[in-house]
């Protein structure tokens, strides 16, 4: 990895650092297999629907925009006072264009099992930020380097929204242990507060998770899922699995549910959603699509345009958040988490695609049943994949590289490998992988 502004003699001189960053990581394979892995629904499903290619571009889209508008308002960035105080709009799109390299096929329920199948038999942990790192640091290739993608320290650092090593007891994310000596390293050498993430992979975040609670439910309107009518929004039902949801992500302890009346502030905001989606209808002459296009709109411009940075005196620290009055919007966090928790309960929850969730969990745990011993995995795994084990088995266990050869597989490829040891058929052993 790049530690400093070096010329490396593969690279022309008429490009700065994060350029090159930006072109190594949108030619790698890593990326483009992004296209084939799942978002909500299963990528292949339609010709609407995000996968996780295309989440990744919006994702970078509202980050860039929202770095270019802070840096034009807030004096701090221009002076440019700390490494991990700026905010380039070019290494958050990079961050933002990396930071879901790490999920394997099957969205969120692939990272499940994988990590259950990790930890029952072997005490490892697997989780999709941490396996970013494992791509961007270690597994792929780029010529002159035989090691990552060589990408410069601020991007590897703006993609690091969880700077622990995952390793530790009790740590549910992170960077694993391998790839986490090199970024404390730049940590380090930047003189980064424990446990704080730069400004970079803080808005980075920020704007997953506006594009997770806009975007998803724009796609799940399309899909039918999530009918816009008062049948479902004032289902009591629908609100109790919100405030269950709510209630059991370890992640919202920061926002002080304890402090409101919870399904108050549930009903209100699907009464809201529910009453500016019927006025934009009206509004768009009764066209569905035009109408889900401008309500996703709004509302990420509603949450982008409240973005800020104010101090954060428990880290001694600059916190990027929602801004109302100088200080932090936590009824604007709270109405965003609100709409996540509608996308996971009204999509992911759906009995249909959990029965696509069951079975790719059986493809996973099959898959992984075939590949986890190693004198029979190696046999059937590709040569250069096992050429790499031989090379550095003396850092990581045979079982990682397993995980690593799953997580990066697409939906589709999945399947394949799956049809190919489990299912009947016919076929040349001349198909290419």
């Amino acid at each position: 990895m790049r530690l400093f502004d070096t010329e490396n003699i593969h690279s022309g001189e008429d490009r700065d650092e994060y350029e090159k960053d930006y072109a190594r990581l949108i030619q790698s394979p890593s990326f483009r297999r992004l296209q084939g892995k799942s978002q909500v629904f299963g990528a292949g499903s339609g010709d609407y629907y995000r996968t996780r290619l295309t989440h990744s571009i919006e994702v970078s889209q509202i980050a860039r925009e929202v770095a270019r508008r802070l840096g034009k308002q807030y004096e701090l960035l221009s002076r440019r006072e700390h490494p991990g105080l700026m905010l380039d709009p070019e290494v958050v799109e990079v961050a933002a264009l990396a930071h879901d390299l790490g999920h394997p096929p099957f969205g969120h329920k692939g990272e499940e099992v994988l990590n259950d199948l990790l930890m029952e038999e072997f005490g490892l942990k697997y989780e999709g930020n941490a396996q970013n790192y494992r791509i961007l640091m270690f597994l792929e290739k780029r010529a002159g380097s035989d090691s990552g993608l060589d990408l410069s320290a601020s991007v590897l650092l703006g993609i690091n929204k969880y700077p622990y090593n995952l390793d530790e007891p009790g740590r549910l994310k992170g960077v694993y242990h391998m790839e986490w000596e090199g970024i404390r390293y730049l940590r380090d050498l930047w003189g980064m507060p424990e446990g704080c993430a730069t400004l970079e992979a803080q808005l980075m975040d920020l704007c997953d998770d506006i594009a997770y609670s806009t975007h998803d439910l724009e796609d799940g309107i399309r899909a039918g899922k999530i009918p816009m009518s008062r049948t479902l929004f004032e289902d009591e039902r629908i609100v109790a699995a919100l405030i269950q949801e709510i209630k059991d992500d370890p992640g919202n302890h920061s926002m002080n549910w304890e402090q409101i009346d919870l399904p108050s502030m549930v009903r209100t905001v699907l009464s809201g959603y529910l009453e500016q989606w019927e006025q934009i209808y009206v509004d768009c002459g009764g066209e569905p699509s035009r109408a889900r296009r401008e309500m996703k709109a709004r509302w990420v411009r509603k949450f982008a345009n409240q973005v800020g940075i104010i101090d954060d005196p428990a880290k001694g620290w600059k916190k990027v958040t929602f801004i109302r009055d100088g200080a932090q919007d936590i009824e604007l966090l709270r109405t965003m988490e609100i709409l996540k928790k509608l996308a996971w309960v009204t999509l992911i929850k759906d009995f249909r695609v959990q029965r696509l969730h069951k079975r790719s969990e059986v493809m996973i745990r099959r898959l992984w049943g075939s590949f986890k011993e190693y004198e029979t995995g190696k046999l059937i795994i590709p040569p250069d994949w096992h050429e790499s084990f031989e090379q550095h088995k003396g850092r990581w266990q045979w079982e990682r590289l397993v995980a690593d050869y799953l997580s990066g597989m697409t939906d589709a490829y999945a399947e394949k490998v799956y049809a190919e040891f489990f299912a009947s058929r016919s076929g040349s052993i001349y198909e290419r992988d």
